[in-house]
């Protein structure tokens, strides 16, 4: 499918005539960057939005800010780790009434060292992919009441690289690698959105985005000597994003179109960049965009939702 957006548009051009009033919507990560754009485009267009962070605290200035625009939804924190399956066990436990929107916009990047979740999982895998399939599965019948509801997740262009390797997923076996345990942790992101289609007879859609080149907190694993590589730093240590780079609101644009727009009623399993749905391509020939044949093959989706099932099970 296509849409009359581009790359430059903005969350709130996305969102511009859509009310949300009544619905609500959860947004992982929603403290800052693409996630606090997220909250703000939702929020503004009526929906009363829970930011579900690892630190409540740092939501009060995001919540007080929209409370004085007429109109906009309530703003609210509740405290979530994902990568601890107890906390999210607990968030689950804690939410009542119907669930209209969910966004798994929270995410680490290459994390050097081989860190280990509170269930032993690697912790980019942990926290970007069974972290949020234990959040989203724990919510299902908030969403199955809303009627038609919504679940975006939020990936990467590096998922291209590199398939889920169902072999050895937690790095037990093989060396670690940072960027291999990112890819990876996003290509199952994908395929999340892909086996979800089994939720679509309850009305449930779900679909991936790349919301593209954006400074955020996300870099900040990153060493000085890798941002200088990828050219966002100078010899003084200064940050400056390159042209190609979009504004955290241009990069939320794509999250609220798959979240609220009227374009997408009805699309599952799908992945979007640059507010399009993007071609499917090999993944293997270093491709600038497109979403890889490997991260949307509904065999591979359905041996991940197996293997995701009984490891947050354990």
């Amino acid at each position: 499918m296509t849409t009359p957006f581009t790359a430059s548009t903005t969350a709130f051009e996305v969102i511009d005539g859509v009310d949300l009033t009544g619905q609500h919507a959860v947004v992982t990560g929603g403290t800052s960057g693409i996630g606090a754009e997220t909250v703000r485009a939702l929020a503004l267009a009526g929906a009363e939005v829970t930011v579900a962070t690892r630190r409540p605290e740092t939501v009060g200035a995001l919540a007080r800010e929209l409370s004085g625009i007429p109109g906009a939804g309530r703003v609210r924190a509740q405290a979530l780790e994902l990568s601890d399956l107890s906390s999210v066990r607990a968030f689950t436990a804690a939410w009542q009434g119907p669930l209209d929107i969910l966004v798994a916009n929270a995410g680490i990047m290459a994390l050097p060292e081989r860190v280990t979740t509170a269930e032993g999982w690697e912790m980019q895998l942990g926290t970007n992919f069974l972290g949020h399939f234990a959040l989203a599965g724990g919510l299902l019948s908030s969403l199955q009441a809303s009627g038609p509801a919504r679940v975006v997740i939020v990936s990467s262009g590096a998922h291209r690289a590199f398939p889920f390797n169902f072999d050895d997923p937690q790095f037990e076996q093989r060396p670690y690698d940072p960027w291999v345990a990112y890819g990876q942790s996003k290509t199952a992101d994908v395929l999340f959105a892909v086996g979800a289609r089994r939720w679509s007879a309850d009305g449930i859609m779900a679909n991936a985005v790349n919301p593209g080149y954006v400074l955020t907190n996300l870099q900040r694993h990153l060493d000085d000597d890798t941002l200088r590589s990828f050219g966002v730093m100078d010899d003084d240590g200064n940050v400056t994003p390159l042209s190609y780079y979009k504004t955290p609101s241009q990069g939320a644009a794509g999250s609220v179109l798959l979240a609220a727009s009227p374009l997408t009623a009805g699309v599952t399993g799908r992945y979007f960049e640059n507010n399009q749905e993007a071609e499917v391509v090999p993944g293997d020939q270093g491709e600038a965009s497109g979403v890889a044949a490997h991260a949307v093959d509904p065999a591979a989706a359905d041996r991940l939702w197996e293997y995701a099932t009984e490891t947050i099970s354990r």
